[in-house]
């Protein structure tokens, strides 16, 4: 299947354990989108979401593995300092395994969903930089 072909590095003992915690525990902002994101980008079109994934030693809200598009779901406690430093490194570490990663804040998935979804599908339009050796991306 197009959707496994690339998948990452393997995840860490306790990314896997948390993964499966975190699906049936997600906050309203990522069931809302988890939701539009079937509805919007279905397998058909190429793209298949996987939520709570865990890649590394971090569980990510959602990913496209064929686009390496990671989406990260928000809210105002990524406003925090501390936080925003860990999101940093987090990010530093997802980018560095040839992924995007988009973040949407929580508000704009509740009160403006067509604005999001058209942020989505335009990083989908994008070509993913440094495409793996396997394909799926532009050269």
């Amino acid at each position: 299947m197009a959707w496994n072909r690339e998948n990452p590095r393997p995840p860490s003992q306790a990314a896997a354990l948390n993964a499966p915690r975190l699906r049936r525990t997600m906050t309203d902002a990522e069931r809302h989108l988890w939701q539009a994101l079937r509805r919007e980008f279905p397998e058909p079109q190429g793209t298949h979401f996987r939520r709570q994934m865990a890649i590394g030693r971090y569980v990510v809200d959602f990913v496209c593995l064929r686009e390496r598009l990671i989406i990260e779901v928000d809210g105002a406690v990524h406003n925090d300092v501390d936080q925003r430093r860990r999101d940093g490194e987090r990010d530093a570490y997802l980018l560095g395994q040839n992924f995007r990663v988009m973040r949407v804040m929580n508000k704009d998935v509740m009160l403006d969903m067509p604005s999001v979804l058209r942020r989505i599908a335009t990083a989908l339009a994008t070509p993913t930089p440094n495409p793996s050796p396997q394909g799926g991306g532009e050269l």
